[in-house]
C-alpha cells in the first residue's frame, strides 16, 4: 500500500469487484380460501401433534451438544417414526438441526460481539479522561460520572461474556420453538396491545408443526403434504390422529383448493415430473387465515462473467436509510441523464418494510431495463460490526439508522429479482465511496437544472468501481499555449496502482513535461533567471578583456 502524506493514515486495501451468485431456490405462497371448520380443526390438532414432537425433539439435540452423532440422530429419528411417520420423522430432525445450528451461529455472533464491547471500553478506560479521538477510534470518555458507569458496563459485559463463552464451549445453546421476542411479549401485553388470550393463539400458532419435505420420485414430489396439478390439497394424517382421515390410506383432502399464479407453470411442471416439493402451512391469526407457501431448489442460475455485465456500461446504487441513489454510467465510466431516487419508508411492521423494499426494487430494475444497462453496482454491505453500543457511544440515532437498514435481506431480495430481469449484480467494496464521490463527482455535476446530493455523487463512484475504474476523474490536458503540445491527460495512475484512488499529492516543480520535477529546485534562485527588471539586470555591465588569441 503506498503511503499518503504524512500525518495520514494509509487507505486500506479494497476488494475486487464480483458478480453476485444467482439464488439457488424458490418459495411461493397461495392462500388457502374457503376452509370448513372440521378443516381447520383437524389442521389444528395435527399441527399441535407434530409441533410437541418437534419441541421434544429439540429437546433431545440440545441435550447432546457437542456429543451429537449420526447415531444419535438415527435413533431420535427412529423414535419419532413409531409415533408419526418416517417421513414426518425425517423432517422435524432435519428442521431441528437447522434450528440448532441458525442458534449456533448466533451465538458465535453473540461472542464476537461481546469481545469487541468489551475491547473498546478496556482501551477507552485506559485513556486519560477528556482525551480527544480520532476518526477512527474514540478518546477518553469527558467526566469521572461517565468513566464510573462505562467501567460498571465493563464488568456487566466480562460476567455476561463469561457465561456465554462457557455455552459456547459446552455445545449448549439457549433456543425457544416460537420465538424468544414473541415469549418476552407474554410479560408487556400492554404495551403490544394483546390480551392473554390474544397471545396465546399466537404461541400455540407459531410452535405448530405444519410442514413438509419434498421427495422426487414420488406422486407430485411429496408424499406428506400432496398438491396435485389442479389445486387439490391432502395431508398424509400421524398415526394416532388416523382416525380423522377422510380418505383413503389415512389422508385428509382439504376443500380448499390452491391456484399459485405467481410461477405457477413452473411449479405445475416440477409435480407433474414427480420432482420434489416442499409444503408448509401456517396461519396467520391477526387476518384469520390460512396460507400454503410451496418451495424447491434449483440449480444456481449461472452468472454473466464480469467483462460481459460490463458491457453496456453500469447503474450504480447508493443505498440509504430512506432512498436508492441510482446513476446510469456508459462503459467508461461517464454519468449519463440525471440522478434517480427510489424512496422507501423502514419504519412499522415487518411486513411493511419488507413490501417498501420489494417495491422500490421493483421501480430500480425497471428503470435499469429501461436505460439498456445489463448490471446494477451496489456495496457489499454488513453492518454486523458496526452497531454496537460502545463503538459510536452517544450516537444513538446512528446506532439505530443503521440497524434498521435490513442489508442482509436486500442483498438477497436483490439478487433474486435482478435474476428474474436477466440484470447481473456487481458486489464493491463500500470503502471511501460517500467521502471521494463527494470530492470528485458532487461539483462537476451540479448545474442550475440538476441538484447533486452526497448519495448521488457516491453512486457514480460505486458505478465507476464496479465497471473497473478509478473513482477521481482524470486531470485536464495542458492548454495549447503552454510549451508542449496538447497530449494525453498528465498524472495518471496505472491500473494496478495499489493507491490510484487517493488524493493526488502534491509535487514541487513545475506542471509541464519539458521541464522534469528535479529543475524545481532552481526556481529560489531568482537571479539565475534572465528575466527583465531583475536585479542581476540593475548590476553596472563590464565587458570582459578580449583574448590574447585574436
Amino acid at each position: 500500500m503506498q503511503q499518503q502524506q504524512s500525518g495520514k493514515r494509509p487507505l486500506r486495501s479494497l476488494a475486487v469487484p464480483y458478480v453476485a451468485l444467482g439464488p439457488s431456490g424458490v418459495a411461493i405462497r397461495d392462500r388457502l380460501k374457503r376452509l370448513t371448520a372440521r378443516d381447520e380443526e383437524v389442521l389444528r390438532a395435527v399441527g399441535a401433534y407434530q409441533g410437541g414432537l418437534a419441541s421434544r425433539d429439540l429437546k433431545a439435540r440440545c441435550r447432546d451438544g457437542h456429543g451429537h452423532c449420526a447415531d444419535s440422530w438415527a435413533g431420535r429419528k427412529r423414535e419419532l417414526t413409531a409415533v408419526s411417520s418416517s417421513r414426518i420423522a425425517g423432517t422435524i430432525t432435519k428442521a431441528t438441526h437447522d434450528q440448532w445450528a441458525l442458534a449456533r451461529r448466533c451465538q458465535a455472533a453473540h461472542v464476537q460481539s461481546l469481545e469487541a464491547g468489551i475491547n473498546t471500553l478496556r482501551r477507552r478506560l485506559s485513556l486519560p479522561l477528556g482525551q480527544k479521538g480520532t476518526k477512527r477510534a474514540a478518546g477518553g470518555y469527558r467526566s469521572r460520572g461517565e468513566w464510573f458507569g462505562k467501567s460498571r458496563r465493563l464488568a456487566m459485559l466480562e460476567a455476561r461474556y463469561a457465561g456465554v463463552a462457557e455455552d459456547w464451549r459446552a455445545g449448549r445453546v439457549r433456543v425457544v420453538r416460537g420465538g424468544r421476542r414473541l415469549l418476552n411479549t407474554r410479560h408487556h401485553l400492554e404495551v403490544a396491545q394483546l390480551t392473554e388470550a390474544q397471545w396465546r393463539r399466537r404461541w400455540e400458532a407459531e410452535r405448530w408443526f405444519l410442514a413438509a419435505d419434498g421427495e422426487s420420485g414420488k406422486r407430485f414430489g411429496n408424499e406428506t403434504i400432496r398438491v396435485t396439478p389442479n389445486g387439490e390439497v391432502s395431508i398424509k394424517l400421524p398415526a394416532p390422529l388416523a382416525h380423522l382421515a377422510n380418505a383413503r390410506h389415512g389422508r385428509y383432502i382439504l376443500a380448499s383448493a390452491v391456484g399459485f399464479r405467481h410461477r405457477g407453470e413452473e411449479w405445475r411442471d416440477r409435480i407433474e415430473s414427480n420432482r420434489a416439493v416442499a409444503y408448509r402451512i401456517h396461519l396467520d391469526v391477526a387476518r384469520g387465515r390460512w396460507y400454503l407457501t410451496a418451495s424447491w431448489q434449483r440449480p444456481v442460475i449461472k452468472t454473466l462473467p464480469l467483462t460481459t455485465a460490463r458491457a453496456q456500461g453500469m447503474v450504480g446504487v447508493d443505498t440509504n436509510a430512506d432512498h436508492f441513489a441510482a446513476y446510469r454510467l456508459d462503459p467508461h465510466g461517464n454519468p449519463i441523464g440525471d440522478p434517480h431516487r427510489f424512496y422507501y419508508d423502514l419504519s412499522g411492521t415487518t411486513g411493511h418494510r419488507d413490501a417498501q423494499i420489494r417495491h422500490a426494487l421493483t421501480r430500480l430494475l425497471h428503470w435499469t431495463k429501461r436505460t439498456g444497462a445489463h448490471a446494477i453496482g451496489i456495496e457489499d454491505l454488513d453492518f454486523a460490526a458496526e452497531t454496537t453500543r460502545e463503538k459510536h457511544g452517544r450516537r444513538k440515532r446512528f446506532r439505530q439508522l443503521i440497524s434498521g437498514m435490513p442489508t442482509g435481506k436486500l442483498k438477497a431480495r436483490l439478487v433474486s429479482m435482478a435474476a428474474e430481469h436477466g440484470l447481473a449484480i456487481v458486489a464493491v467494496d463500500p470503502a471511501y465511496t460517500s467521502m471521494w464521490g463527494d470530492e470528485h463527482w458532487r461539483k462537476p455535476l451540479t448545474s442550475t437544472k440538476r441538484q447533486m446530493t452526497r448519495h448521488d455523487a457516491a453512486s457514480v463512484a460505486i458505478g465507476r468501481r464496479a465497471l473497473g475504474h478509478t473513482i477521481r476523474r482524470r486531470t485536464a490536458p495542458p492548454h495549447d499555449d503552454q510549451s508542449d503540445r496538447r497530449g494525453h491527460r498528465t498524472v495518471q495512475a496505472t491500473s494496478d496502482g495499489r493507491g490510484r484512488e487517493e488524493t493526488r499529492p502534491r509535487i514541487p516543480g513545475p506542471r509541464t513535461r519539458c521541464a522534469s520535477p528535479d529543475r524545481g529546485t532552481k526556481a529560489g534562485d531568482q537571479c539565475a533567471q534572465h528575466r527583465s527588471e531583475h536585479t542581476a539586470e540593475q548590476q553596472p555591465w563590464q565587458q570582459d578583456s578580449l583574448p590574447l588569441s585574436l
